[in-house]
């Protein structure tokens, strides 16, 4: 196990499976200690955390609907038991492919409750640790190439990446005197496992110059660089991890 994450509390969401699992793997490889949190599925939850541990690292899981106003103060009691969050990496959402005409209120509100209310109210409970410890910290949302690109039938889900990508940016220069750097991951097309409520892998419409689907390490490699040293100097950014797909 490398050290250089050593002593620093990380907790992510949605990591139960696909690129929240990686990330969850990558950082407790590096010594942080993982918060694993799932909104429903303890099971995938519980593997995640058992797969740390078997590799000698360190891992709770931490349930609880990130888009509830009553989760966040929960896991952060959580966290205060483990000294506080360092590392804070929002990565739940939902995935959903309805047309724009068919969409109701309900459903828009749904993917938008998750990822973009989600992200506010886990940085509301959270950040106040961060600035409490006075170590600096970093959060880290989680975007897509959907809502650079445009994407069929995903307006709700283009529209919360976007509010996340302007809510990181924002929030950088706010916490910047505390020396929290915010940015965001921006996947392209991942080699991921997908739900029934997904629908099929939607097409761009633009082809992925380095002829692959990316995998789940790299992105979770990505977010390992941002909150690590190495990404110390690095606030305010969209990183796009994309394989030429959309090109800034």
């Amino acid at each position: 196990m490398s050290q250089a994450l050593q002593g620093r509390i990380a907790l992510v969401t949605g990591a139960g499976k696909n690129i929240g699992r990686a990330i969850a793997l990558t950082l407790a490889k590096d010594g942080a200690t993982v918060l694993v949190n799932g909104r429903s599925d303890r099971a995938a939850v519980e593997s995640v955390v058992g797969e740390i541990k078997a590799a000698g690292g360190r891992a709770e899981a931490a349930m609880g609907d990130v888009s509830d106003p009553a989760v966040g103060p929960k896991l952060a009691k959580q966290a205060e038991a483990l000294g506080g969050v360092d590392i804070l990496v929002s990565n739940a959402g939902l995935r959903r492919q309805t047309s724009f005409l068919d969409m109701s209120f309900e459903e828009w509100r749904e993917i938008m409750s998750v990822a973009l209310d989600g992200a506010f109210l886990l940085g509301k409970a959270f950040v106040p640790q961060m600035v409490a410890k006075g170590k600096g910290g970093a959060f880290v949302a989680m975007s897509g190439v959907s809502t650079h690109v445009g994407t069929l039938n995903r307006c709700h889900v283009s529209a919360s990446k976007s509010g996340l990508e302007g809510l990181m940016r924002a929030l950088a220069r706010e916490l910047a005197p505390h020396k929290i750097t915010c940015n965001a991951v921006s996947p392209g097309a991942i080699d991921t496992a997908r739900a029934a409520s997904a629908g099929p892998r939607p097409i761009q419409g633009r082809p992925i110059p380095l002829g692959r689907l990316g995998t789940v390490d790299e992105i979770a490699a990505m977010v390992r660089l941002l909150v690590g040293p190495e990404g110390s100097f690095i606030t305010g950014q969209t990183i796009h991890v994309n394989g030429g797909e959309f090109l800034t």
